[in-house]
């Protein structure tokens, strides 16, 4: 079940995230920064900025919704009502694995990033169709196709998403998600050096990473009490 919790942790989630978001995501920052003159990189980018991100958080949110939608009509369409709860153990071994992953302990995740290169080489190409980006139009566009970018952290919480069971949960997980990735992509998009170099620190890495594992180890706590009650 989708508690205001849970949406409070995946933001949480995609903030602490930042951490992984500078390491995956800051050359592609710059790649979408070229349309804009170095005159642009002030108070005049925000709207640039902002578009990107919107169009990205848009396709997370969807992608949550699709996923929410296809683990619903598995459940009722089969009748397996046990596979709601079994995603909701998935999804929280899923949160200690990402925690593990970008406190850099294990990089397990990193296999499933290339699973998806797959698809991201196909679609990729219709984003270079907006570059050099000139306007806000090419930059939300340009943040919808950013936002298929394979990348362990969306994953992760994309197996939350499922776990919901429900296209609108779903939606509003991910929504949340990306909302907290907003304050670290927006900064480093325009201080992308000093913000790299701030979270690439070990320490701030590890704690993000022992927190989102608490995440991960409270979403299993509450697992656990829903299988006690089913048994």
């Amino acid at each position: 079940m989708l508690t205001d919790i849970s949406l409070v942790a995946a933001f949480l989630v995609g903030l602490l995230g930042g951490v992984h978001c500078v390491g995956m995501c800051g050359g592609i920052v710059g790649a979408l920064s070229l349309g804009m003159s170095p005159r642009r990189r002030s108070s005049s980018s925000w709207p640039f900025l902002l578009a990107y991100n919107s169009g990205r958080i848009l396709s997370y949110a969807v992608a949550g919704a699709l996923l929410g939608g296809v683990a619903w009509i598995a459940a009722n369409w089969s009748g397996l009502h046990q596979l709601q709860t079994g995603l909701h153990l998935l999804s929280a071994l899923f949160m200690v694995a990402l925690g593990l992953y970008l406190a850099g302990w294990w990089h397990g995740l990193t296999y499933v990033e290339r699973a998806g290169g797959g698809i991201w080489r196909r679609i990729e190409p219709f984003g270079r169709r907006f570059l050099p980006v000139t306007n806000v139009r090419q930059a939300f566009l340009l943040g919808v196709i950013w936002g298929w970018l394979p990348c362990g952290l969306v994953y992760s919480v994309l197996v939350w998403a499922i776990a919901t069971g429900s296209p609108m949960k779903g939606f509003l997980l991910m929504f949340s998600f990306g909302l907290g990735t907003l304050p670290n992509l927006l900064v480093m998009g325009l201080a992308a050096d000093a913000l790299a170099a701030r979270l690439r620190d070990v320490r701030i890495r590890r704690a993000a990473g022992i927190l989102v594992m608490l995440f991960g180890g409270y979403s299993f706590s509450q697992w656990l009490i829903q299988y006690k009650m089913s048994v």
